[in-house]
């Protein structure tokens, strides 16, 4: 059995293995055979686990083969990184600490046969160390996340002005949200949020496709849309959840609507459906400042996370990229 097996396996009986790295969500995102893991165990018991997403494995030359490419991240994923296994609960800090950092220095010792690494870490790993001592470099990303114990909490801790914008689509324009609306419909709706801002179509189209196809398969995710009374769609969503937490995985508004507040109710409504699903709510945060507002004016809390890489891509690399997109 791979490790590969071993992980699938692992999978399926392990609830803490964030959604991102499921065995599930990589093969639709990267291609079943363009991911694999780095897998530690000890006396047959796994100790932790580095998936990692391979789009180019290097080239031949003669009988051998040079170094194997590089390791991404893969499209609509916002965290990898390393899993450990949980340990007992009255473990020392320090022992802990210890524990991971040398799983870790396992970790990079193996990495070193690829050109190059960038990963981003979940934001439960808070100790990059190990690999700042291998040559690696961070730089802090942010998301935005919010905790669904107490929905009546959150609308409280929302800003004023989303709480108008909620209340005049819903009371004003009487805007109907609807839950599992045609993907088809969506797509549109996303597709001229990207037209608006000056890009011609929407990435990697197919895998969000069948992300969507494969969340609702196994009730893990769905699309909620806003309606106005004439059926005219002004925004639409698509959320992906498991127990420990939801994710807001993409989305957009028709321009023409955009002061509707659409947005915003479909928003409230998903969040309100997933409380029942989910710890946390996770907007996936964003660099630009006007989504970054958006997703703060919930009340969300904001939550840093590490971008880690090493090395350069080769020319032939990011060759391979473009003519990969293009195609």
């Amino acid at each position: 059995m791979t490790d590969k097996d071993k992980y699938r396996l692992l999978c399926n009986t392990e609830k803490s293995i964030p959604l991102f790295s499921r065995d599930w969500w990589l093969d639709i995102v990267c291609g079943e055979v363009n991911w694999d893991v780095l897998w530690i165990e000890q006396k047959g018991q796994v100790q932790a686990v580095l998936p990692f997403y391979v789009p180019y494995k290097g080239l031949k030359t003669g009988f051998r083969q040079q170094r194997k490419g590089f390791i991404s991240m893969p499209p609509y994923t916002q965290t990898m990184g390393p899993w450990f296994a949980p340990i007992a609960k009255d473990t020392k800090y320090t022992t802990e600490l210890g524990l991971r950092q040398a799983l870790c220095k396992q970790f990079t010792e193996r990495l070193q046969s690829y050109t190059f690494f960038l990963q981003n870490f979940h934001y439960d790993i808070t100790d990059w160390l190990p690999f700042y001592w291998q040559g690696y470099k961070q730089t802090t990303r942010y998301t935005y996340i919010l905790s669904l114990t107490d929905t009546e909490k959150v609308w409280d801790n929302m800003s004023q002005h989303t709480r108008r914008n909620i209340n005049k689509a819903q009371e004003k324009l009487q805007i109907k949200v609807i839950k599992g609306i045609p993907v088809d419909d969506f797509l549109q709706i996303v597709k001229k949020t990207f037209k608006r801002q000056g890009k011609s179509s929407i990435p990697n189209t197919s895998i969000l496709k069948k992300i969507i196809i494969s969340c609702r398969e196994r009730e893990q995710g769905d699309i909620w849309g806003g309606y106005d009374e004439v059926g005219n769609l002004h925004a639409a969503i698509f959320v992906a959840w498991q127990e420990s937490a939801a994710y807001y995985i993409a989305g957009g508004g028709d321009p023409a609507y955009r002061d509707s507040g659409a947005h915003s109710l479909i928003m409230w409504e998903a969040i309100r459906f997933t409380a029942d699903k989910s710890e946390l709510f996770d907007f996936e945060g964003s660099m630009l400042p006007g989504v970054e507002r958006f997703f703060r004016e919930f009340g969300a809390k904001q939550i840093p996370y590490f971008t880690i890489s090493k090395g350069k891509r080769s020319l032939l690399h990011r060759a391979y990229l473009k003519v990969k997109s293009l195609v």
